[in-house]
């Protein structure tokens, strides 16, 4: 199959690009940076050097594709002028004329837990908002892949663990968290990729599922804190610590709103309704390795 993938060589989409390749397809990946191709082709893929806000370049990329991966690529979240909302809507709009000018039958897309929320999931809305762009392409078999919380966000945990000596936010304590490797969401989208649909469907992806106290122990465990706690502090705490750090004040808004669902229970429902059959191959326990090695 001819397969173009979007997210050049990033945590997902470079497993994926490997995995597809081995098993004999056509793998195109889309990058924004021409000092990518060299790393794209050894791989054995192919590179189309252009950028998602091109939805033209996207046309010419997508077309005689048998089926396209899409992502939204990250902002920068400490600007103080970006509008993630608008970002994502002018991607998922680039996307969905380019899917349909090229004629492409099959996509899957990255999206989020959380995304069946219309309200009160802070930053998930935006994949929300994505969704219901895709969702409106006729005549195109479209899979919304819904990963969980990604294990390297705790290595947003490591300054406070080295000054304080402890995790702390608004979400975990003893409530269950749900982590999942991108190795393992590239394995769910590779399988996916591949198999032929009509209509939508949704796939949760997780790795682990463990308490905010249980991830914090096997972390510290890793470091060499066996003692190390995980603390729930109050939103407005946890805001203006972000806002502190330099982040833009309506993304921290919407990421302590986001936490907040996790807490209350809200963003994860629809996962326990349809939780994946099989949980993911890395656990937190492996993930603790690489995150030791961060933390020296």
């Amino acid at each position: 199959m001819k397969i173009v993938l979007t997210g050049s060589l990033g945590h997902i989409s470079l497993p994926l690009t490997k995995e597809l390749v081995q098993k004999g397809h056509n793998v195109i990946v889309i990058s924004s940076k021409a000092e990518r191709q060299k790393d794209i082709e050894a791989l054995g893929a192919k590179a189309a050097i252009g950028q998602v806000e091109d939805a033209d370049f996207l046309t010419f990329t997508f077309k005689g594709a048998d089926a396209v991966y899409t992502m939204i690529p990250p902002g920068n979240y400490f600007n103080s002028d970006f509008d993630i909302m608008a970002h994502c809507k002018k991607l998922a709009n680039n996307f969905s004329q380019a899917i349909q000018k090229a004629g492409v039958k099959r996509v899957v897309h990255l999206s989020s837990i959380g995304a069946h929320m219309e309200k009160g999931s802070g930053l998930i809305l935006f994949h929300r908002a994505v969704e219901d762009i895709l969702d409106k392409l006729p005549g195109v078999g479209i899979t919304f892949m819904r990963p969980v919380g990604f294990y390297y966000n705790l290595y947003s945990f490591v300054p406070l663990i080295k000054r304080d000596g402890l995790i702390a936010s608004n979400f975990g304590g003893d409530k269950m968290l749900i982590w999942v490797s991108p190795v393992d969401i590239a394995s769910a989208i590779a399988e996916e990729v591949v198999t032929p649909l009509s209509g939508r469907k949704v796939i949760y992806v997780a790795s682990d599922l463990l308490t905010g106290n249980e991830t914090a122990r096997i972390l510290g465990e890793a470091i060499g804190k066996p003692d190390l706690k995980w603390f729930v502090i109050p939103d407005e705490q946890a805001k203006a610590g972000l806002i502190a750090a330099g982040m833009n004040p309506k993304i921290a808004a919407g990421m302590v709103e986001m936490y907040s669902a996790q807490q209350n229970g809200s963003l994860t429902e629809d996962y326990y309704l349809h939780p994946p059959k099989v949980l993911g191959k890395v656990k937190l326990k492996d993930f603790a390795k690489e995150f030791a090695n961060a933390f020296k």
